[in-house]
Order: structure tokens, then C-alpha cells, then sequence
């Protein structure tokens, strides 16, 4: 469990930390096998055993006072008596994993009767879109056949397919049959028949390690309907236009049902895999894409506002039913056309799975993002709750989960991987504040219990006698955090965290983009460096006024007497570059930023980084690094003199060769070179694949690489300016740090 704070000194009340212009609030990796310096938990058994504050309900920690018979609560100060068995467990606290760490790992006892694990197979479903095209079908089946490789013995796989019917594939047979339902082409229609009616569950999920065999030949007869099938079925639709025929919304609505039927007897959890290759067009939850196009025109709407909030709950409604069924969906969309992913996305979210998105079939990382996937590990059925000391309290929120609907501050995740991180924003819980005498310090304790499917293999003797069932295990992972306090605004600004900071940012424009549009979240962006820059000019003394005016020089928008904040004005910049807040009319597709939005709010602050302000490498050869990091400027590539740069984006990797490297340079670079060592290493701990694209100056089209030198691209898009962008970005702050200090 990875944490970090926007500050690792907290301000000392709430005067300081408005006063600051700092978020103040913390990253949370639950399910990171090590914390944020690379440290693992200390592990072991009986969670049930931990003992709790009768006050807060905090678990004990290393930080608690523990006498004879009880002990203090760090959190609350509430003084607590321990049991008899607490006691005898406490009496050797070499065995207690609490008493000799503060981040602690511990199995609960099972919950099967007599003592047992309850059995349980993982289930995956792929549900694929026939109103496609053979290119995206050949796609598909590449994804699912590296799917295949990845998922362990034991496992069930179901094969779906939806277009204006729904077709079921039982290939536990000697050879694959499909059943199909039409899908009536209402809105408000479903299906005709219970699916366990068409096929019986254990019939349609066949077991992968004997018919892995079947399951592929299945996949080989695929082929996509026809546009005369799809249109003789869908017939006439809304005001006399011919509808699609792709039934998404039925499909996965019946999917869910049949699913849901055996949640906790056949399955502790589900995933569904959608390929979609357009927008849903028939049946219920169709969505109407007429939204998208040139009417913003001639009605003059904002379309970077009307295009961000959902057209129907119908999805939305959806994701509760699969939280409900302990279905997690992944959505997987190989379109260029508009999709409306804004609406889609929160059958994918809010039901803990993945959104991706690949414009285009030809250079889809689709089947390594799969097996990648279903190679690393995951919890599910998992609880967050964050806790803290009595004088600051949690404030929002973001992430990629549900809120329970009865307590505060505990969030449910229905499936978690070891990258998916959650934010918490803190406010003071009264005008106090910390005592800056008093010896006790700020504690934040997180608490996230979680169940994992242990494979066959690792089983022990005692449960052989059942070889194909995975057994469960719920476990309880506690993290407890003492921070320091700042006791003036240099400490504070000292204890900066830049990535943490930008990710809270993140959260709090894309939220304010999707309730107001992109144009109020560009401006929530600008104000706050405008507010912080003040706030540190100030705090530091260093606008003199002469006659009720200060002069533009004496304002520092750099930064530079705190080393810590130095990078905030490029951060702000590059994000207000980013797609993700770039208007409409530079060509940034809306379900693009949508992506964007469901991408950047689960990644931890460092890729978040990453993705945001690029990193940029020189090499002198392949086999030698010139220098770690430039600037994202045509000027850096010049002054550097080196021949190979290697751009990092996160989800782009670029090696460019400049025009004047020496031709006897190897390209693209071998692959046993220093270079090709990095990029592999990047591409083995990124969360999906990055694309590579290799680019030679002065031979091919260097757009790609160019699109990330922003520091001389106006930060409204509007192209090259007569000054440079990233200057003239700076100088825009400083006048306006003059007019709010004014």
C-alpha cells in the first residue's frame, strides 16, 4: 500500500492551509505490494483478533501507548481495555505484526462452514461486437487468444457475441454451437427469454485447461453481420432513420442476469471483457450520436461542455446491477467513430473495471493490454476506509469506485489491481488546528480488506481432495502514517510533493470539467497557479510596493527560493495542453478525453506525472546517455547536441533520431543496447502498453515527436507564437498575480 501526501509537513491549522494555496490531501495505492519507499508489510493471521477504539474505531498500530491492560488509541486519544486474548497476544509482540510495524498484512479466518475456504472458480465472459468489421474481429481474437495463455487452470471462459440478437457459445461439445435470442429493437425492450433458458450456466462456461482447444476454433467462426442482416432486423427506427443493429445494452444487461444467478456459488467474481466497435444503436441503451457533429454551430452550444455528461442513466443503472451480481466489466472500444464513451463509461467503472480506448486497428496494443491484464494480480470484493486523528478529517473522494450508501468515508471496490489508486482531499475538523506545542503528531490510518483466489497449486494437502476449485482468502491490510507538522510557510512549502499535488489537481478539473465544461476547468487550473504564486510571493516577502503599485520584475513566477514548487508552473502548463482540457475545436475527439478522464484519475501520481510532462532523454549512441532530462522544447534539442532522444509519455514511447546524427548510428537501436534495456524495463511496469514508434529526422514525419515539444505551443492552441508559449504562459501569471494582489 503505496501513500503519499501533497505535504509531508501538514499546515499547522486552517488559516495556514488556505493561506498556503496548497492542496493538502494524500494518494492512496491500496493494493501496491510494497509502500512508496519499496517497503513490504509485515504479514500474518487473525485480523478478527486486532483490537479496535470503542471510540473511532481505529485498529490498534505501533503508535498506541500499550499498557498492562490497555492501551491509548493514537488516533483519538481514547483509552481502551484489551481482552484476554489480546493480552496473551500482545505477551509476545516478536509474533504481533502490529507491535513491530505500522503497515501490516493479516489474514481474516474463512468464512466457509466448518472452518473450510469457500471453493471458487474465476469466471471470465467475452461479449464481442459482430456489427463490426473483420479487421476489428481479427483484433479480438488476437486479444483473447493472449488471453487465453494468461489465465490460469481452473478458470471458466464464456463466449458471447451481440449484434440485433445475442449468441451464446457452448464449446464444451465436440464441436462449437452458438444459440441466438434477437434482441427486440425497442428501447425499452428486453429479451424474450431468460438466457439459463437458452443455455444452462455450466454449459456455457467452459473449463479453459480441457477445452482451450474448443475455445479458439469457436473464435475462428466468427464473422461480422452483414449490413443487410443488421438492417432487415433493426427496420425502420426513431423519425423514419434506419437504425444499427448493435444491441450492447440488452446484451450486457442479460449477461449480467444469467451471471448473477450463481454469484457466490459458482463464482466470487465475474469479468466480462466487451468489444465494442461502435456506439450501442439498437434496443435499450441505445445512444442517439447525433449529438456529435457540426449542430453546435448553428445552436451555439459549448461543446466541450455538452459532450462530457452522460445522455442516459441507462449505464449507470446498469453498473449497480453488475456491482449487485459481482460482475466486473472491462470495456475494450476499437472505434474512430463517436461512441459516446461518456455514457458508457461508468458500467466499466463503477464496476471496477478498465476503459480503453484504440482509435484505430492497425497499431492496437489491445492484445498485450489483455494479457498484461489477466497476468498480474487482483483483489475484489474490497473495502477502503481512511481514518484520521481527531483534528482534521477527510474532505472528498476520487477515484474509481462506489461510496457506501451508510457510512462516511468507506468506499467499495469490486475489483482492485496492484496500479489503481484513489485520492482523499483533508479539511480541518475545527479552527484549532495542531497544537504546535503539544507531542502529538498528525496520523492517518487506512484500512483495506480485500479477497484474493488462491490457484489449485498453492493450496494446501488438506484441501487436495478439491484440485479445481480456487479457494479464497479475505485478508486485512492496515497502513498507519505519523506525518510532522509545518510550523511557518517555508517548512510547508519545503515538504512539497509536486506529482502528488498535480494528481489532486487532476481530480478537481476533471471534476469541474464534467459538472461545468472544459473551459471552467482550464480556468480552476489557471486560478490556482495564479493564487499559489501569490501566496508564496507574499509569504516570502518579495512584491515591494512604491506608491500603491508593485513593479512586474519583483513578482517570482519561478519559484526560486523553494526548489519544491519549481516544477508547479510546467506541470500547469503542460496539463493545460494536455487533451484532456484542450478545446473542441483543436481537434480533441470527445471520447478521447473521456478516456483520458477515466485513465489519469486511476493512475498513481509518478505515471500520472508521466503522462502529463514527458520525460525526455538524450543519447550520445544507444549504448550511452547523454543527459536524464530536458525540457520539452525545440531549443533543448538544439543546445543538447545529441543525436537520439528518447521521449517517455506513458502511454507513447518515441526514439527520434535528429536530422544531423551520425549516419553509422545503428536505427533503430539494437536490441541490446542500453536504450532498448530502458525501454523494456518502462514497458514491463507500465499498467498498459505503451506504443513505440521509432522516427528518423529529416527522413520520416516527425509530427508524432514534435506534438510533444509544448513549451513553445500557445496554451490556448491557438498554434507558434511571435513569443514562446511556456514565456509568455509565465508572463500571463505574473500580471495576473498583480491584479489579485492588487
Amino acid at each position: 500500500m503505496a501513500v503519499r501526501a501533497t505535504v509531508s509537513r501538514f499546515p499547522i491549522d486552517a488559516d495556514a492551509q488556505e493561506n498556503s494555496g496548497l492542496p493538502w490531501g494524500v494518494s492512496v495505492t491500496p493494493f501496491a505490494s510494497k509502500d512508496e519507499n519499496g517497503r513490504p508489510p509485515a504479514y500474518g493471521s487473525d485480523a478478527h483478533l486486532l483490537p479496535r477504539c470503542e471510540h473511532c474505531w481505529a485498529y490498534f498500530n505501533s503508535y498506541c501507548d500499550l499498557e498492562h491492560w490497555a492501551w491509548t488509541c493514537a488516533l483519538c486519544g481514547t483509552l481502551n481495555g484489551l481482552s484476554s486474548k489480546a493480552i496473551a497476544r500482545f505477551s509476545n509482540p516478536e509474533s504481533c505484526p502490529e507491535m513491530m510495524s505500522s503497515f501490516i498484512d493479516l489474514e481474516l479466518p474463512d468464512e466457509g462452514s466448518g472452518g473450510e475456504a469457500m471453493q471458487s472458480r474465476p469466471v471470465y465472459v467475452a461479449a464481442i461486437d459482430l456489427s463490426s468489421s473483420e479487421e476489428f474481429l481479427e483484433l479480438t481474437k488476437s486479444a483473447l487468444l493472449a488471453a487465453l495463455e494468461a489465465l490460469g487452470p481452473g478458470s471458466l471462459f464464456g463466449l458471447a457475441t451481440f449484434s440485433h440478437k445475442l449468441g451464446l457459445y457452448d464449446v464444451q461439445g465436440p464441436i462449437p454451437v452458438v444459440k441466438n435470442v434477437f434482441i427486440p429493437p425497442d428501447t425499452e425492450g428486453a429479451l424474450p427469454i431468460e438466457l439459463e433458458d437458452v443455455m444452462p450456466l455450466l454449459q456455457f462456461l467452459a473449463p479453459v485447461e480441457t477445452c482451450k482447444d474448443r475455445i479458439e476454433a469457436a473464435l475462428e467462426t466468427l464473422r461480422p453481420t452483414t449490413s443487410w442482416e443488421r438492417t432487415t432486423a433493426a427496420g425502420q427506427g426513431i423519425d423514419g432513420i434506419l437504425m444499427g443493429g448493435r444491441g450492447f445494452g440488452v446484451a450486457m444487461e442479460a449477461l449480467l442476469n444469467y451471471l448473477g444467478s450463481e454469484y457466490g456459488n459458482i463464482f466470487a467474481l465475474a469479468r466480462i471483457f466487451a468489444f465494442l466497435s461502435g456506439p450501442p444503436d439498437y434496443g435499450a441503451g441505445q445512444l442517439d450520436t447525433r449529438r456529435y457533429g457540426e449542430q453546435y454551430a448553428s445552436k451555439g452550444e459549448d461543446a466541450d461542455r455538452a459532450l462530457l455528461p452522460e445522455q442516459t442513466p441507462f449505464y449507470k443503472e446498469l453498473a449497480a446491477v453488475a456491482v449487485q451480481a459481482g460482475v466486473c466489466v472491462d470495456i475494450f472500444a476499437v472505434t474512430n467513430e463517436y461512441t459516446d464513451l461518456a455514457s458508457l463509461k461508468f458500467l466499466s467503472i463503477e464496476s471496477g473495471g478498465s476503459l480503453c480506448f484504440y482509435p484505430s486497428t492497425d497499431d492496437s496494443t489491445l492484445p498485450q493490454d489483455m494479457y498484461r491484464m489477466l497476468s498480474r494480480p487482483y483483489a475484489f470484493g474490497c473495502v477502503l476506509r481512511l481514518r484520521t486523528s481527531t483534528e482534521f478529517k477527510p474532505g472528498r473522494s476520487y477515484g474509481h469506485f462506489f461510496p457506501d450508501p451508510q457510512y462516511e468515508n468507506v468506499q467499495h471496490i469490486i475489483c482492485c489491481d496492484s496500479y489503481a489508486t484513489y485520492a482523499y482531499d483533508f479539511e480541518f475538523a475545527n479552527n484549532v488546528g495542531f497544537s504546535r506545542h503539544a507531542p502529538g503528531f498528525p496520523i492517518v490510518q487506512i484500512a483495506f480488506q480485500y479477497t484474493v483466489v488462491v490457484p489449485p497449486e498453492e493450496l494446501s494437502s488438506s484441501l487436495s481432495s478439491s484440485r479445481t476449485g480456487h479457494s479464497l482468502k479475505r485478508r486485512l491490510r492496515i497502513r498507519t502514517i505519523q506525518f510532522g507538522t509545518a510550523q511557518n510557510f517555508n517548512e510547508l512549502y519545503d515538504s512539497v510533493e509536486p506529482e502528488v499535488v498535480l494528481s489532486l489537481l487532476v481530480h478537481k478539473v476533471i471534476l469541474a470539467s464534467l459538472e461545468q465544461g472544459v473551459r471552467e476547468g482550464r480556468a480552476l487550473l489557471h486560478d490556482w497557479l495564479v493564487i499559489l504564486t501569490a501566496q508564496y510571493n507574499d509569504a516570502y516577502k518579495l512584491v515591494h510596493y512604491k506608491n500603491g503599485a508593485s513593479g512586474t520584475s519583483l513578482v517570482d513566477v519561478a519559484f526560486s527560493q523553494c526548489p519544491q514548487l519549481q516544477s508547479l508552473p510546467r506541470l500547469v502548463f503542460a496539463l493545460l495542453r494536455n487533451p484532456l482540457l484542450r478545446f473542441h475545436e483543436e481537434g480533441v475527439h470527445p471520447d478521447y478525453r473521456i478516456y483520458l478522464q477515466c485513465l489519469f484519475s486511476a493512475l498513481e501520481p509518478s505515471s500520472l506525472h508521466c503522462a502529463v510532462y514527458p520525460v525526455l532523454t538524450s543519447y550520445s549512441t544507444p549504448d550511452l546517455q547523454a543527459y536524464p532530462r530536458h525540457s520539452l522544447s525545440r531549443a533543448a534539442l538544439i543546445t543538447s547536441g545529441s543525436p537520439i532522444f528518447f521521449l517517455d509519455a506513458f502511454t507513447t514511447l518515441i526514439v527520434f533520431y535528429s536530422s544531423t546524427a551520425d549516419a553509422t548510428l545503428p536505427f533503430p537501436p539494437p536490441q541490446d543496447c542500453l536504450l532498448r534495456s530502458t525501454i523494456n524495463e518502462l514497458k514491463k511496469d507500465r499498467c498498459i502498453t505503451p506504443r513505440l514508434i521509432f522516427i528518423r529526422g529529416g527522413q520520416d514525419d516527425a509530427t508524432a515527436f514534435e506534438n510533444y515539444l509544448i513549451e513553445e505551443q500557445d496554451v490556448d492552441g491557438s498554434g507558434l507564437t511571435s513569443v514562446m508559449g511556456f514565456v509568455s504562459f509565465l508572463e500571463d501569471v505574473k500580471q495576473s498575480v498583480l491584479e489579485y494582489l492588487k
